[in-house]
């Protein structure tokens, strides 16, 4: 049967691709394949970090307390092993972290501001001593020229006043989002704790059915992950810690603890937060004389070097090593892991760098391993019980109402 006059062009179009599909290396095949996926990957990327920076007062509390609970959720479960009724083990772990916390900065602000009136009259000495120095140093640097400049700083703040009142409001603004973060960091810890497993089976109910077994291995995985992080970084925060106070103690500093407390708290900051909090070790062995109390310069320049030590340690030691192991990362991809989410996220994004690459990287290693495979989905008829804790007994005197199922 002879063709159509519409055929023809068709064929001849069709032969001409396959003639130039077979020109075409199958290198450069495989290339373009991986690189308008690689393309579709970076973009899904930068659009979930847009949005993470427009929600971050939504998404920061909500991730510290993902890793405050998963400190706090071996505690619950150990206390429920031993026979506590789950709100009291709840109740326990959460009260206990928040009287912890207010205990450590109370001892910081009390200490700090009993010592405030001998601060201000040893940084007066300090003072008088530095312009005494001025005078005989060979800089050519004379008291005249320090008001001067004292003088010039002051017009320059009088000059930009008006940004410095911007700048204020902002601040304020971030002290209200603070506040809200606060709140919700503690709500979602709490709740995170008091019913962890059934507000994941919720999740994981949106989740095609064929899908949930990868999924619901994978968070698993992700939440071993997550638990020995902050187990390792809270061994990590209390060498700092000691390092630091340590040295402090040696020069015979004041505010030795609470500066040793500051450093714990910066400690989870990784590279750069213990370091900000013992630049105050620093500055109290300039001002306070010590162990070296005709030269206040020399010890202020022994405890930078014990800072740096300590640093030092942490960054190339503690860091790689520790947290490596624990979170089954390379010490080159923590090291890389906390520049970059720095350079993108800032300080929030140092802090949550290394629990989201050892996250992710949990996660890949699972499905990429496909033990999954073949599994039964979970069963998500009814909330479930901690895997490894005994319910109170006041839960079985009444029947569990039956869930409410959902169709994703």
């Amino acid at each position: 049967m002879p063709e159509s006059p519409s055929a023809a062009p068709e064929a001849a179009v069709a032969a001409e691709s396959g003639v130039v599909a077979r020109t075409v290396p199958d290198g450069l095949k495989i290339a373009g394949a991986w690189s308008w996926r690689l393309i579709g990957v970076i973009v899904l990327g930068a659009v979930l970090l847009y949005l993470v920076g427009l929600l971050h007062i939504v998404v920061i509390p909500v991730a510290i307390a993902l890793l405050l609970s998963g400190l706090l959720t071996p505690l619950k479960k150990r206390l429920m092993r031993l026979g506590w009724p789950r709100w009291a083990a709840v109740t326990v772990a959460f009260v206990g972290l928040l009287v912890v916390i207010a205990g450590l900065v109370t001892l910081v602000v009390i200490t700090f501001q009993a010592g405030l009136p001998g601060f201000e009259a040893q940084l007066a000495k300090s003072y008088a001593k530095f312009l005494q120095f001025l005078k005989t140093s060979p800089f050519g640097f004379n008291e005249q020229d320090l008001q001067n400049l004292i003088s010039s700083g002051t017009a320059t703040v009088q000059k930009n006043s008006g940004k410095i009142a911007a700048g204020a409001v902002a601040g304020a603004s971030t002290a209200g989002d603070i506040g809200i973060g606060l709140l919700l960091t503690l709500f979602s810890t709490l709740f995170f704790v008091l019913d962890g497993p059934g507000i994941w089976r919720w999740c994981l109910r949106l989740a095609p059915t064929r899908a949930r077994a990868a999924i619901d291995g994978a968070a698993h995985s992700v939440w071993l992950s997550i638990g020995e992080y902050v187990r390792i970084q809270l061994v990590v925060a209390l060498i700092d810690a000691v390092g630091i106070g340590l040295v402090a103690f040696i020069l015979q500093l004041k505010f030795v603890v609470p500066i040793a407390v500051l450093v714990f708290l910066g400690a989870f900051i990784p590279i750069v937060g213990a370091v900000s909090a013992g630049a105050l070790a620093v500055v109290v062995a300039l001002v306070y004389p010590g162990l070296i109390p005709q030269s206040t310069p020399t010890q202020a320049l022994i405890m930078l070097a014990g800072l740096i030590a300590v640093n030092q340690l942490e960054a190339h030691v503690l860091q790689p090593l520790l947290m490596g192991n624990a979170v089954r990362l390379h010490p080159l991809a923590v090291v890389l892991s906390v520049a970059l989410g720095s350079l993108l996220g800032g300080i929030a994004g140092a802090v949550f760098a290394v629990p989201f690459a050892a996250a992710l990287n949990s996660a890949v290693k699972f499905i990429a391993g496909g033990t999954w495979k073949g599994q039964p989905p979970p069963d998500l008829s009814k909330v479930p019980e901690d895997d490894d804790a005994k319910p109170s007994r006041r839960r079985n005197r009444q029947p569990r109402p039956q869930d409410v199922k959902t169709v994703a």
